[in-house]
């Protein structure tokens, strides 16, 4: 199920995201330009296209079809982040990042590319899109004020847990009372937590705070403010729920996810920083999953 060319396949599509992640300072500092030519710069990323030809190949799925889009679709961002960043150098938000965040934004919303994939390893898809939107906005846009340091500290616990405590009677009243949330009887066990906690916070909190708060909640307060922006940018988080764990608009899980996008987003602008959000979202999500679906 899981063969060394798939465990190959996933280092290389970690390596990106776990080097920006604890070495942020030196991905920060790091002078590309005067160290690469610039075509390696925005092609580079090309090689995103690898992790998909090993699974591709190793699982009997190969298309040239989506060999090319994993190719071309990392190149076609760091072109657009690095015009953004020639044409927008106070970083103050141009099409292109809305751009770059929309195509992302929908691509993992909408499953587009999860086809390319088993569906036990779909997760590469979001990694990769991930990797590919961490050079563009971090390494060629140079967008500051995203937090992505994963080098948690005791006051990104504070936060985090804080958001989590000013959130959970609200989840509660709510969600009990729109039968959305179901109190389970049973506890889990302490490794059992454990892992649905680590999992969460690295596959699916860190991902999608970065994303939205980092990136999209950090782009729009430039434009709009910062009230503004928390509560845009939550509900645009909440509706990205809309096709979860049902055929149609599940607009109970759209309300809960936008209220606890507002307090993902206070954890995060507090000191601007990823940990503490994902902190939070990792709770949430973990407490509803073992406790509360």
């Amino acid at each position: 199920m899981f063969s060394p060319v798939i465990a190959i396949a996933a280092l290389l599509t970690l390596i990106p995201y776990l080097v920006a992640a604890f070495f942020a300072r030196s991905l920060a500092k790091a002078k590309l330009t005067e160290t690469f030519p610039t075509s390696a710069l925005l092609f580079g990323p090309a090689l995103l296209c690898i992790p998909y030809v090993l699974v591709a190949f190793s699982s009997g799925m190969f298309r040239w079809q989506w060999c090319a889009l994993y190719a071309l679709l990392p190149s076609t961002i760091s072109i657009l982040m690095w015009q953004a960043s020639r044409i927008d150098p106070n970083r103050r938000g141009n099409w292109r990042d809305l751009l770059v965040l929309a195509s992302l934004g929908l691509a993992v919303d909408l499953r587009w590319f999860e086809h390319a994939w088993p569906a036990h390893l779909v997760i590469f898809n979001k990694i990769l899109l991930l990797d590919a939107g961490i050079y563009g906005f971090l390494a060629l846009r140079k967008l500051d004020g995203v937090g992505f340091d994963l080098r948690l500290c005791l006051r990104d616990a504070g936060i985090g847990l804080r958001e989590v405590a000013f959130y959970a009677p609200i989840a509660l009243a709510i969600g009990l009372g729109l039968g959305f949330l179901h109190l389970h009887t049973s506890w889990p066990h302490l490794a059992q937590f454990a892992g649905a906690f680590i999992f969460t916070f690295f596959f699916i909190a860190v991902p999608e705070e970065l994303f939205f708060r980092g990136w999209l909640q950090n782009l729009l307060e430039r434009r709009i403010g910062r009230y503004p922006a928390l509560f845009m940018t939550a509900v645009l988080f909440g509706l990205s729920h809309w096709n979860k764990r049902a055929a149609h608009f599940n607009w109970r899980y759209v309300l809960l996810a936008a209220l606890a996008g507002i307090f993902y987003g206070r954890a995060w602008r507090q000191e601007r920083r990823i940990g503490a959000a994902a902190i939070t979202h990792a709770s949430v999500d973990t407490i509803w999953s073992l406790w509360l679906r």
